[in-house]
């Protein structure tokens, strides 16, 4: 095995057991806030979006002083650490204000992302970097699936907060397997130097981090389909399995998708990933049987899919070599801070108005999305490479 094939292995091994560990909370995570803690959805919509926020906001950081010290591997493995701490702070919480705290420092833990995506880049190219995006999120959904398939099977037994305690463990071996397998190259001292800046993004990057925000704005977390699916019916018992549907979908169709996009373009199959949101909206906005639901969340798995990787190779091949890490980590906060208003304003609309507003604000928003992504230019710079 030659040492590309290796480093991807090894992020792709720590990124399964965290996605095990984090998703054998996750289908619970709505259940929990909101029957178990009290809160009502837009306390939901709040701690979720907070915790979206963070993500955004550690995701730039990180990507910037990355690029700045030349390091990645520091992020990478407190990144998990992060994680597996948070999930015994909330087996330990009582009431709702609690989870913030646990909450940020979960998904502070995304401060591994961007370095772990520059260097996954840097020892990729044209031909294969989607692919090697593409085997990330595979397996960062293969391990939600097992996660959740422990989630359903032990909940029963264990409940909620024991469950959050085992769920701590996989993220510990992650943290392990990059201190003790992840070799970085050291440099000779640490080299600093002046780091990007707005202007060193091209007016086309700068086009896309814009639409992408905007889309972002009106895609409001999971748990909102999770609740929605309940109060139309599904019991409680079935929530997970839900959250199995979708993610094991976003797990099957990842490497297809990214193989589409590396022969079609990042930029259609980006079209795509938006219409197929879209479509979901309009699922739980028209129809409102079982078997409309599990199709919907077919389709939400899809999407995920579809996007995720392709954004980020898109915004890596669009970015300027040496300033990888901090587009990536700019991209991120630009979509991930909209994460806090999007998910707050659907459950103030849930809340205030009726459980259907909050997917006709994202369809309008997905719609102006879809329109100025037809302005993004993409052969150009993929000519260069």
């Amino acid at each position: 095995m030659n040492k590309k094939k290796k480093t991807v292995g090894i992020f792709a091994s720590a990124s399964f057991l965290n996605d095990m560990g984090s998703d054998m909370i996750y289908p619970i995570w709505p259940l929990f806030v909101t029957e178990v803690l009290g809160a009502n959805m837009t306390v939901l919509g709040l701690i979720d979006g907070i915790g979206e926020a963070v993500v955004s906001i550690s995701k730039a950081a990180a990507g910037y002083i990355s690029d700045k010290i030349k390091r990645r591997k520091i992020f990478i493995w407190t990144g998990y650490m992060f994680g597996s701490l948070s999930r015994i702070g909330y087996a330990f919480t009582s009431v709702w204000q609690w989870l913030i705290p646990f909450r940020i420092l979960d998904r502070a833990g995304k401060i591994r992302s961007a370095p772990r995506d520059a260097i996954v880049a840097d020892i990729s190219n044209h031909k294969d970097r989607n692919t090697n995006f593409g085997i990330l999120e595979a397996m960062d959904n293969l391990g939600a699936v097992f996660g959740i398939l422990i989630c359903i099977f032990l909940f029963q037994y264990l409940g909620y907060r024991n469950l959050f305690l085992i769920a701590a463990i996989p993220s510990v071996i992650a943290v392990l397997l990059i201190l003790f397998f992840v070799k970085e190259k050291k440099d000779n001292g640490i080299k600093l130097y002046e780091g990007m800046r707005f202007k060193d993004l091209s007016s086309n990057l700068k086009l896309f981090f814009i639409l992408s925000a905007i889309f972002e704005l009106g895609a409001f977390t999971y748990s909102f389909l999770l609740i929605f699916a309940k109060e139309f019916g599904f019991k409680v018992a079935f929530v997970p399995i839900l959250y199995l549907i979708f993610t094991a979908s976003a797990s099957l169709f990842a490497i297809p998708f990214g193989k589409l996009a590396g022969k079609t373009g990042r930029k259609s199959v980006i079209a795509i990933s938006f219409m197929l949101w879209a479509l979901v909206s309009v699922l739980f906005i028209v129809f409102h049987n079982y078997i409309a639901i599990l199709i919907a969340f077919v389709i939400y798995g899809m999407h995920k899919a579809a996007l995720k990787p392709v954004q980020k190779t898109f915004v890596s091949e669009l970015a300027v070599k040496k300033f990888r890490a901090s587009a990536l980590g700019a991209y991120q906060m630009a979509i991930g801070l909209m994460a806090l208003p999007a998910s707050l304003i659907a459950g103030l609309l849930w809340d205030k108005i009726n459980i259907f507003t909050p997917f006709y604000f994202s369809l309008i928003l997905t719609i102006i999305a879809l329109f100025m992504l037809m302005f993004v230019q993409e052969k150009p710079y993929l000519k260069k490479l």
